[in-house]
Formats: structure tokens, sequence, C-alpha cells
């Protein structure tokens, strides 16, 4: 009697708890269907990532996903954050992507950050590229676009890589080792090129673009598992995200109000910045990544970078309109 007791007493909790977690006051299925999926993004505070600014404009528009965009201080930390899957994608240095993609992470590439918006600054003392033979020359990362610049225009000069002391310094920190003296010039990710020309202590010695056409630089990348498991969202991010992308083209007071929210830059500044740098037509072309496959090649950063069908996935931005 006991056992057929405590048999029946366990056959009517199982069926409390199943009751209770399929229905009840408020199911949680219900609540499954009604909830959206966050998109958690890393960034860090550049004019680089504004087209990620600006969708968040667009939050209300968002039908199957909500937007949440994650900041970091450093590459390494948005990198680690991104090949262990605790965020689903980054506005990211796309060398750093690759490298990444190389050593097996599941991650793509769907879209550009911005074109151009690379400066090399360099202070007033520097009129030429010989004058910095000898001297210091910042960089953010020795796994950056940044990096192939300064010696692209080091060769076209007549200058090799190692005439120049290279050292990594952080974004942030290289307006005021220019001012200082610490460095003779640096190139990076605006708008700290911009912070320098503006207050007088440095000038532009080339854009980006005099020294290396169509130069790709800061990509969108997703995680493979959420674009294939969340394909009508991923879809609707890219879209949302291109339109971020034509909002910040227009480059206007909207824009600076809503990129102040993400990193602090006095008007001025920021306006210079736009002056260099693209949001439209943000779709990565096969030609510029070629020719940045074979610059990563030349300089021997790592071994076997991904080919372009291996790491870009234009299928988001081709189903936009």
């Amino acid at each position: 009697m006991k056992v057929k007791k405590i048999v029946g007493m366990t056959w009517m909790l199982a069926i409390m708890v199943f009751v209770t977690a399929c229905g009840g006051n408020g199911s949680s299925e219900s609540v499954s269907k009604d909830e959206k999926r966050v998109v958690k993004i890393g960034y860090l505070p550049i004019t680089h990532a504004v087209p990620l600014y600006m969708q968040t404009e667009q939050g209300e528009e968002f039908e199957n996903f909500e937007l949440e965009l994650v900041k970091f201080g450093s590459w390494p930390e948005l990198m680690d954050a991104l090949n262990t899957g605790r965020i689903d994608g980054a506005s990211v240095l796309i060398t750093l992507a690759m490298k990444a993609k190389a050593q097996g992470i599941g991650i793509e590439a769907v879209a550009l950050g911005h074109r151009d918006g690379n400066v090399l600054v360099v202070g007033n003392d520097i009129n030429e590229v010989s004058d910095l033979k000898g001297k210091n020359f910042a960089i953010p990362h020795k796994f950056s676009t940044h990096n192939l610049l300064l010696n692209e225009m080091l060769q076209q000069d007549g200058l090799k890589y190692e005439d120049v002391n290279v050292i990594e310094l952080p974004p942030a920190e290289m307006p005021a080792a220019l001012s200082e003296g610490r460095v003779s010039g640096y190139v990076v990710a605006e708008p700290f090129g911009a912070i320098s020309v503006q207050v007088g202590n440095g000038k532009v010695l080339y854009q980006d673009q005099d020294i290396w056409q169509n130069s790709l630089d800061c990509v969108l990348v997703l995680r493979s598992d959420f674009i294939n498991d969340e394909q009508v969202a991923a879809e609707e991010f890219v879209a949302q995200y291109v339109q971020g992308g034509e909002l910040a083209e227009l480059k206007d007071n909207h824009t600076h109000e809503v990129s102040s929210k993400f990193m602090k830059v006095e008007k001025d500044v920021m306006e210079l910045s736009f002056q260099w740098i693209s949001y439209d037509d943000l779709k990565i072309q096969e030609q510029p990544y070629k020719e940045l496959v074979a610059n990563i090649m030349e300089m021997n950063l790592f071994e076997s970078p991904p080919s372009y069908e291996e790491f870009v996935n234009n299928t988001l931005i081709d189903k936009v309109k």
C-alpha cells in the first residue's frame, strides 16, 4: 500500500509540474513567442562604428530582434568575446577577424564598417616621409590595416618598414603621445587623427586613399551560428545596419548627437573626421579583399588568410532593397 501511495503521489507531482510548465498562469511558451531575440554586437567607441550607433535609433522598427551594443576598451577584449560566443557579432578590424577565421572561429564578414577614413598624422616638424626615418610611429595593432598602410606609405617613398620604430599604442593615447613628442606620427581609426589636427598638434601627411585605393579596414562580422540559426533576425539586422549607414552618411547634427552617446568627441573634431570617411556602399567587394590578402602575405602578418569565399558572406546584404 505504501508503495502504491508513493507512486501515485509521484505521478500527481509530475502532472502538476508538466501543467505548470506548459500552461497555467501565462505559459513560458507564449512568453517566448512574444520575446525578441537580443542581438549583442561589440564595438569600440570610434567613428568607424557610426552605422551601428545610427542603427540604434531605429529600435522601434525592429520586428525580429532587439539590438544591444556592447562597448569594449580594446580589440583583444572584443575579439575574446566574439571568439567565445559572448556576443553575436562586432564592428572590428578586418585583419583581426580574418586571423580568427583562419584559426577556425565561426565568423563571417557581412558588411563594411565604413570606406576611407584613415589618415596618417604626423607632428608639425615632419614634412615628408623621409623625415620619419629613425622616429617612433604608432599603430593600434600589429594585425591591422593601419600597419599595412604604414608599410605601403614607407615603400612608396623609398623607405623600409624597419627604418621607423613602429610601436603599438591604444588609440586614445595617440594624440597625447604626438603632443608630448613620444611619437612623430600615427595612423589609427578616427576620430583620433582629427583630434591632433583640430588642436594644431599635427597634420595629415596622407589619407589612406592617397596611398591605397579602396583599402579595407573595419567590417561588420557575425557569428556563423547566429546567421544559420536566426536567419530572419540576421537578414533584418543587416538591412537595418545598411539603413544606419545611410543615416550616418548624412553627417548632420543628428548624426553627431547620436554618435556622441557612444563616444565623447567635440563637434568640430567630429565634423573634420566625417570629411575623411564614407558610410555608403558597404558591400565587401572581392578585388579590394584580394589586395588586402596580398599585403598581409607580403608582410607575413599571419599564414593562410581566409579566401574571399571562405570569409565574406554577401547573401544578407544582397537581400537589402
